[in-house]
């Protein structure tokens, strides 16, 4: 018999969203308007190499705020992080620009208005997390963590009749809606958040990675270790049938994954830039012998954020000096 051609299926949506795609703009915007260095709280996304590239630019990365000299411009990144935070910064007269996801914001906002009307908050999500400790920091006193739902049993809340729930944006939603499930049966008058807090492109990477491993024997996922969103990815990949890996580029592809593979699916988190995705198809089709390439899309996307407000006006002064 013939052999099978090998094929690539490329996933579709993958790689940059909205929110990433604000954050990593805002710094190279900031670089451009204010001059390196520019201080960047915590990694601006979690991404390997769009850290080195915005490195190379004059961007300092640093991991608090005490880090930063008395008065210099510092980015807090998409992440997010705790009111305190904001704190330190205006106690130390440094310049911030914000560039939180604005759908963390969102969550941001139905923390403290739960907390107003006297809820604890159930926040589903990983110990440690940027995102989650930025949320955190936001009610504290109300706000519990629960890692998934065998840490549902040992909570205590004050009323079991007055509790809400909100989740880290990047979580799997089949893992997120796993956890709700146990949280209801524990407490049935469980309130929802006014939306759902799995975010849009967390949400739309995941089905369309689904959709690709019902197809593929391999599924290469582009994304750096430390992208929740991206090592969601492969553990969707694998739940749907699929062998999966976590590569940061195209040189962590082990040529040993491919063997009988006739086709791979490759797709990307939503702190990669394309540049990568395409390194990987081009080693692919350059040391395995793959040749087709075929897009399978799921969702379409136009989400765009505007630039943080306070580094609008800048932007808008400038240009009426210069004018």
């Amino acid at each position: 018999m013939p052999e099978q051609p090998r094929r690539i299926l490329l996933a579709a949506p993958r790689g940059y969203c909205a929110g990433v795609d604000r954050a990593v703009i805002t710094v190279e915007k900031s670089l451009e308007l204010y001059g390196p260095p520019v201080y960047v709280r915590k990694q601006i996304v979690h991404n390997t190499y769009v850290v080195r590239m915005l490195e190379a630019k004059g961007a300092v990365f640093v991991d608090e705020t005490d880090e930063v000299p008395e008065g210099a411009t510092v980015v807090f990144s998409a992440h997010g992080v705790a009111p305190s935070v904001h704190a330190e910064a205006e106690a130390r007269s440094l310049k911030t620009i914000d560039a939180t996801c604005p759908l963390v914001t969102k969550v941001h906002h139905e923390a403290r208005r739960f907390a107003a009307e006297g809820f604890d908050i159930l926040l589903i999500g990983h110990e440690g997390h940027e995102e989650v400790v930025g949320t955190s920091g936001e009610a504290p006193e109300h706000i519990h963590l629960v890692g998934g739902p065998d840490e549902v049993d040992a909570l205590q809340v004050r009323d079991p009749d007055r509790v809400a729930w909100l989740s880290q944006t990047t979580l799997s939603v089949d893992e997120t809606m796993a956890t709700v499930a146990r949280l209801r049966e524990r407490f049935p008058n469980l309130l929802d958040p006014p939306s759902d807090d799995i975010c849009y492109a967390t949400q739309n990477r995941q089905v369309a990675v689904k959709r690709v491993a019902e197809e593929a024997d391999l599924v290469i996922v582009v994304g750096s270790r430390n992208s929740s969103n991206s090592v969601r990815l492969v553990e969707v990949a694998r739940e749907a049938g699929a062998d999966a890996h976590l590569v940061d580029s195209a040189e962590q592809i082990d040529p040993g994954w491919l063997a009988g593979v006739c086709t791979v699916g490759v797709t990307s988190g939503a702190s990669v830039p394309e540049i990568l995705v395409d390194d990987v198809v081009a080693w692919l089709r350059g040391h395995a012998d793959f040749g087709a390439v075929q897009e399978v899309v799921s969702a379409q996307e136009s989400l765009l954020f505007a630039l943080p407000p306070e580094l609008r006006r800048d932007m808008r002064a400038a240009e009426l000096t210069a004018g």
